[in-house]
């Protein structure tokens, strides 16, 4: 038996994919956002911050980094309202995906602060900053300087592992590929479609974070 490709559905059913790419695109924004700047604080906190800050910050690295992001989605959706905390679909895959990238983040930053000459620390000192503003200024941009390739990748593959968010039922890419395979049984041409736009999704918002490196560190020399 032959199979025999038939894509004349896409005439009817273009706008669920469109509708999927917003919500893909929407949650990796405001998670990305979120995501980087929860990193950083907890990059701080483990590099620089005070004592009491570090067991709870490591803790919750660790223990990110080392379980499923399917089974944290499910425990912020499914188990919180257990502890009177109700979120919405797209709620609770927004706090996940900024959870998830909080942790991976921070580790990678981490590493670019501690990469910094300890020279840079005396000289804010030397120039009256406070530890805040020589974090700010003098040790944090340098910092990403180095590591951000490392830090857009991070955010592209938290943007491809958001696919499972269509379990809890957010209308996402994934969700729409679904879908349209459920109404038209065609499940090649589905999920065929679906890989070729995350696969695009994924080229752009490498080159866009790449490209946003440049402007943000326009002496950069790091990988293009």
């Amino acid at each position: 038996m032959n199979y025999q490709f038939d894509f004349a559905w896409l005439a009817t059913y273009w706008p669920v994919f469109v509708d999927g790419i917003a919500m893909t695109i929407r949650l990796i924004v405001v998670g990305g956002v979120v995501g980087i700047s929860l990193g950083t604080f907890c990059a701080w906190s483990r590099a620089l911050g005070p004592a009491w800050l570090k067991p709870a910050v490591v803790t919750y690295v660790e223990l990110i980094r080392n379980t499923p992001f399917m089974i944290q989605l499910f425990f912020i959706f499914f188990g919180l309202p257990a502890a009177g905390f109700r979120l919405t679909e797209v709620e609770a895959a927004t706090l996940a995906m900024v959870i998830n990238l909080g942790a991976y983040s921070a580790e990678i930053i981490r590493a670019g602060i501690e990469a910094t000459p300890k020279g840079q620390f005396e000289a804010g000192a030397s120039l009256a900053m406070s530890p805040i503003q020589t974090f700010r200024h003098v040790v944090l941009i340098p910092a990403l300087q180095k590591i951000w390739p490392a830090l857009a990748s991070q955010v592209v593959i938290v943007m491809l592992g958001s696919a499972v968010v269509s379990q809890i039922a957010v209308e996402d890419l994934t969700y729409a590929a679904n879908f349209v395979q459920s109404r038209t049984f065609r499940a090649f041409e589905a999920y065929f479609i679906s890989t070729a736009i995350y696969l695009g999704l994924a080229m752009l918002l490498r080159f866009a974070l790449l490209r946003l490196g440049h402007v943000l560190f326009p002496h950069k020399r790091a990988a293009r």
